[in-house]
């Protein structure tokens, strides 16, 4: 799914990387407001929800090579988090939804979660386990 229909379904305000919303395909979405589960169990190019807005979060999707992000509850990053994401051609999006309804709202738009369990094979599958942060197959 295109990031500009996830912009679209999540009623998202753009803060940077616009250029790139009919670019970024989004596969999978992890939704966490803990830094720790988010390094490590969100999956490289997925879609990262959140309510954290402090720099840590950008460089945490730099690690990861997340491919984006989209802060929730209307929690608006600072200027340099929103400066720090478009040097890094990061896109970031901010809806007023809560973290649950948006990736509910995703989730039932066939956007599948970071877990590897899907609706489709009966909730029971799972494509891989989580990688500890020190796994070098995360670089």
């Amino acid at each position: 799914m295109k990031l500009i229909k996830i912009q679209k379904l999540l009623n998202a305000t753009v803060l940077t990387g616009e250029e790139l919303l009919n670019q970024v395909e989004v596969k999978m979405i992890c939704g966490s407001d803990l830094i720790s589960d988010v390094l490590s169990f969100t999956k490289e190019r997925s879609l990262l929800l959140t309510g954290l807005t402090n720099p840590q979060i950008i460089r945490a999707a730099e690690m990861i090579d997340l491919c984006g992000i989209v802060f929730v509850r209307g929690k608006k990053p600072g200027d340099e988090v929103i400066k720090m994401a478009g040097e890094r051609n990061l896109p970031l999006l901010l809806t007023r939804l809560p973290l649950y309804e948006s990736c509910g709202i995703l989730y039932n738009a066939g956007l599948q979660g970071c877990s590897g369990l899907s609706l489709a094979t009966g909730g029971d599958k799972i494509d891989r386990a989580p990688r500890p942060l020190g796994d070098p197959s995360r670089r």
